[in-house]
């Protein structure tokens, strides 16, 4: 196994990080242990372990069987989400009321990201308008019928090369409906015939490319399409209007009697451009603190 050690920054939340990896108890693709984070993913078409070891103070031990030094690197700072300029993000919103006494309870709060932007989008697929417990079950089952590959006990998520080989009716006896199964396979064709999804966003023009071409897509909408950004690429500024956690965490944030629609919650999160998606994940965290 080849390592380093990286460096955490302050307030980084590790049971964030963690309880966004470890939401499938089953752990079938990814398990959360005493602080450890054993994960399974397919890249560059092989079977990869990843490890990261949270146990020393302000440190994160981070471990591959098949990356070493600048890629691995590369992998962890990218799932910490520590590329994310959220000190900038927090100083634009220090003078903001009554965003500003959440953000200030709940700084330093990263969003962590998918392994791959493969496997963001589809999550995204699985999860519309469905319950995170139905999803999560179907992403379990969807893991075990297209996984090729297995290492150190754990499913490899599988890659867009494996979901392709699929068929519509393989992917409907594992959960998905007629619509999100077609969806994914031309998601992840699309992937192999004309690299849909790039390794990284370099620019705002490539988000707005990004989310153009998924937009495109039968099945894809504003919700999946930015929540891919979000955690597939660490984009801080999609608008997640349409999620219903943001709405109710809203709804409370401002102690209004009803829950907001869609449309008032994107004409609200407007004026956080360009944060809206960083916003909605400390909305997100919000709920998780008020459980």
């Amino acid at each position: 196994m080849n390592s380093l050690s990286i460096a955490l920054p302050p307030h980084f939340s590790v049971a964030t990080f963690l309880d966004f990896h470890g939401r499938d108890q089953h752990a079938i693709s990814e398990k959360v242990e005493d602080r450890v984070l054993n994960k399974a993913i397919t890249l560059d078409s092989q079977p990869c372990l990843l490890t990261m070891d949270f146990n020393q103070l302000g440190q994160v031990c981070t471990a591959s069987n098949t990356l070493t030094g600048p890629p691995l690197s590369r992998q962890a700072h990218a799932m910490l989400g520590l590329n994310q300029p959220i000190e900038t993000f927090e100083q634009a919103m220090a003078e903001r009321t009554p965003l500003s006494s959440l953000v200030h309870k709940q700084r330093g709060l990263r969003v962590p990201q998918s392994a791959t932007p493969f496997e963001a989008l589809s999550w995204a697929i699985i999860g519309q308008q469905i319950s995170v417990s139905a999803a999560t079950a179907i992403r379990r089952r969807f893991i075990q019928l297209a996984s090729p590959e297995e290492i150190g006990g754990l499913c490899c998520y599988p890659d867009a090369a494996a979901v392709s080989l699929l068929d519509a009716n393989a992917l409907r006896s594992v959960g998905f409906s007629a619509s999100k199964a077609d969806t994914l396979l031309a998601v992840s064709r699309r992937c192999c015939d004309h690299q849909l999804l790039p390794d990284a966003l370099r620019s705002d023009t490539d988000a707005q490319d990004l989310e153009r071409d998924l937009l495109a897509i039968r099945g894809l909408g504003p919700w999946s399409v930015n929540y891919t950004l979000l955690r597939g690429y660490g984009y801080l500024d999609g608008s997640l209007h349409g999620d219903v956690a943001v709405q109710k965490a809203l709804e409370r944030l401002l102690g209004w009697n009803e829950r907001p629609t869609a449309k008032a919650t994107r004409d609200w999160l407007v004026d956080f451009t360009p944060w809206r998606a960083l916003v909605a994940a400390h909305l997100w965290q919000s709920l998780l603190l008020q459980a």
